[in-house]
């Protein structure tokens, strides 16, 4: 039987699977994309703004750090600039969660043992995993570079492609760290810590360097989509550099399956026994959960420590245009420009930490799917009191990375650290409302609990892109970031904070009632 049969049916299956979360991580980061140019043109809408532009990047190397250098200031290459950075990071982060998902989890689960005593080859899953992350970064190329063929077809396509090539980079850099461990949740969360050592390769070589020329920027993938150059005079031989790291990386992830066993890694997991103790449930959700807890909340500081940074010369900068101004007033406040760029900072921080809370609830559909909650319900441990444990971690674990991430601009920027910490805290609600969303999806229907991640990009694309469009009032209304004060430098407002608190607690509620009544289905 060859090694490759049944691919097809897996790959039909992961994308059944997918049919939800993937599509709205696709959608959240073409529109990212597609939205920028009628942005920028009202940002830089003439030659002595965007002139203006280029200037402050030559000699601000903290922004240069933060979203990259400058190469061509047509409105294409504007938005390369302006977010093809971050595109890129979706790019890989979709990338590497479908190729976990069907290569890593399908073993935890037991599901790939199942699977596997059918007519399927031993590398189809590994092989099906690829293809649905390259079917989903071949449909973000071809949005981008249709949306953008406008600005110029050769700089569209070739930002597409980048951007395509950079997710299936860290699709088989995933595929790869697949091998090594048996855990999903491990697997995930190093090749999140390669990818962040790529971003900071970048940002380190590009604040270096206002070109993008210095070699630190060229040990990273993200460097290499910035080197591509859309929009400005292209450099094509640079998807050799991609082609090359996917074929080297994708022949590695075949080599070492093929050289262990089902459901074993190279780096099996210690059996024991475990150092500490375990005397709650709550115990045991911390013990499980917190790499996660410390990764983040180291995550935050580092980002708070940057942002706070450049909050000094945020004014130099924006300058004197005006609609810049406008978008930093609309995101942070209208109570002056070091304030508002410290509201927006904060606001987005509020934005990612919704993703946190997610991910956190998430792992309790992750230990009933693999059938470890089951053994540990069988026991004098009740759904609800097991069920705390885990969103005790989610919800204090927001906290403590918003008071890390206070921290991080007590450090970066050195004033108003009453006021940041006051703006951080007041994230808090609405984070915990993404998270009563997860609960009660979990609870209820956990068929769509990952819907719940559909949930966190909506709020992801209207916190960041909504000011930006200048969107309606009740479309920002639709995110419960929309409702809350703008800090520091706004008036506090007390009944939107309660009301979200009491929202959250009500989701929560409803949530645990519903895994209460109905089976599990591990």
């Amino acid at each position: 039987m060859s090694t490759l049969a049944g691919t097809g049916t897996l790959l039909r299956f992961a994308l059944r699977r997918d049919r939800v979360t993937t599509p709205v991580w696709i959608a959240v980061n073409a529109l990212m994309v597609l939205s920028m140019p009628n942005t920028l043109r009202s940002l830089y809408g003439t030659d002595a703004e965007r002139s203006d532009l280029v200037r402050q990047l030559q000699t601000n190397a903290a922004y240069r750090a933060l979203i990259g250098p400058l190469h061509d200031t047509s409105l294409g290459g504007l938005t390369a600039w302006r977010v093809g950075v971050y595109a890129g990071l979706l790019a890989a982060v979709t990338g590497l969660l479908v190729v976990v998902r069907h290569t890593r989890d399908e073993e935890e689960t037991g599901r790939a043992e199942l699977v596997a005593s059918g007519a399927v080859g031993r590398r189809a899953s590994l092989t099906a995993a690829l293809l649905a992350a390259a079917v989903a970064n071949a449909v973000l190329t071809l949005l981008v570079t249709a949306g953008l063929a406008a600005q110029g077809t050769a700089g569209a396509l070739a930002l597409g492609l980048g951007l395509g090539a950079t997710g299936m980079v860290f699709a088989t850099t995933a595929a790869i760290v697949a091998q090594f461990t048996e855990s999903a949740r491990l697997a995930r969360g190093l090749t999140s810590a390669v990818l962040g050592a790529a971003f900071v390769l970048r940002a380190a070589g590009d604040s270096a360097s206002s070109d993008g020329s210095s070699p630190w920027t060229w040990l990273s993938p993200l460097g290499w989509l910035e080197n591509l150059r859309p929009f400005a005079a292209e450099r094509w031989w640079v998807l050799l550099l991609f082609a090359a790291a996917m074929l080297l990386q994708a022949a590695a992830a075949y080599a070492l399956a093929g050289r262990r066993d089902l459901g074993m890694s190279f780096f099996p997991t210690r059996p024991g026994p475990a150092a500490g103790r375990l005397g709650s449930a709550a115990a045991l959700a911390w013990r499980l959960q917190r790499g996660g807890v410390l990764g983040w909340s180291l995550g935050f500081f580092l980002a708070g420590v940057v942002y706070g940074g450049l909050t000094e010369g945020a004014a130099g900068l924006v300058g004197d245009n005006d609609s810049a101004r406008k978008i930093f007033e609309r995101m942070g406040g209208q109570s002056g420009l070091t304030d508002a760029f410290l509201a927006s900072m904060v606001g987005m921080l509020g934005l990612v930490a919704a993703l946190y809370v997610v991910a956190s609830v998430l792992r309790l559909s992750g230990e009933e799917t693999s059938g470890r909650a089951e053994p540990l319900l069988a026991a004098p441990v009740g759904r609800l009191r097991w069920a705390a444990g885990h969103l005790t971690v989610a919800y204090a674990g927001a906290a403590l990375i918003m008071l890390l991430a206070a921290a991080g601009f007590a450090v970066g920027y050195g004033r108003q650290v009453g006021p940041v910490l006051g703006a951080c805290l007041v994230q808090l609600p609405a984070v915990w409302v993404i998270g009563g969303v997860a609960v009660l999806l979990y609870g209820v229907a956990p068929r769509l609990a990952p819907a719940a991640w559909g949930v966190a990009a909506a709020t992801l694309l209207i916190g960041w892109v909504g000011p930006a469009l200048n969107a309606p009032r009740f479309i920002l209304g639709l995110s419960p970031f929309g409702h809350l004060p703008k800090l520091p430098g706004g008036g506090m407002e007390w009944g939107p904070v309660v009301t979200l608190t009491g929202l959250a607690a009500v989701l929560t509620g409803a949530g645990l009632v519903g895994l209460r009544r109905r089976d599990l289905t591990g």
